[in-house]
């Protein structure tokens, strides 16, 4: 058991290490782009697996929507840290208000509102549901209706 926990966490070092896995020496928007494709994939697998065939495309839809914005927001998080310190110069000190650090901020304000109603919709009960006994009358009756 001990030498399956190393391997795992030998495994997600490798992978999740910009120095040392395999797409190292690809520009970061190729890796950015690369890891877009796998969410698609991916997100195509879960909603297959769990989600019925009437409820596929919305689950699908918010699951491939949570996972590009989940990429995009540590993509944008670990840009601006990087750049933060290579100018270590306050934002309101020197005035610039990037459009895109004021949009990443809106972003993750409302990535965190769709996930908290998301969860508020899976932890309640439908009140409007209404017991289903069945049809009035049988098939047979309702053919007769029509066929004379």
């Amino acid at each position: 058991m001990e030498r399956l926990k190393n391997w795992m966490i030998s495994t997600a070092n490798v992978l999740f290490d910009d120095s040392k896995n395999d797409l190292r020496s690809l520009p970061k928007a190729v890796r950015l782009q690369i890891l877009i494709v796998l969410s698609f994939v991916w997100s195509t697998v879960f909603s297959l697996y769990v989600f019925s065939v009437t409820t596929f495309i919305f689950g699908w839809a918010g699951v491939v929507c949570a996972h590009i914005g989940l990429i995009i927001a540590v993509y944008l998080t670990f840009k601006f840290f990087h750049k933060k310190q290579e100018h270590p110069v306050s934002v309101f000190q020197s005035g610039n208000y990037n459009p895109a650090k004021i949009f990443s901020v809106f972003f993750i304000i409302f990535f965190i509102f769709i996930f908290t109603k998301g969860i508020d919709v899976l932890t309640k009960t439908n009140s409007y549901e209404t017991p289903y006994d069945g049809p009035d009358t049988t098939t047979e009756e309702r053919i007769k209706r029509f066929v004379k």
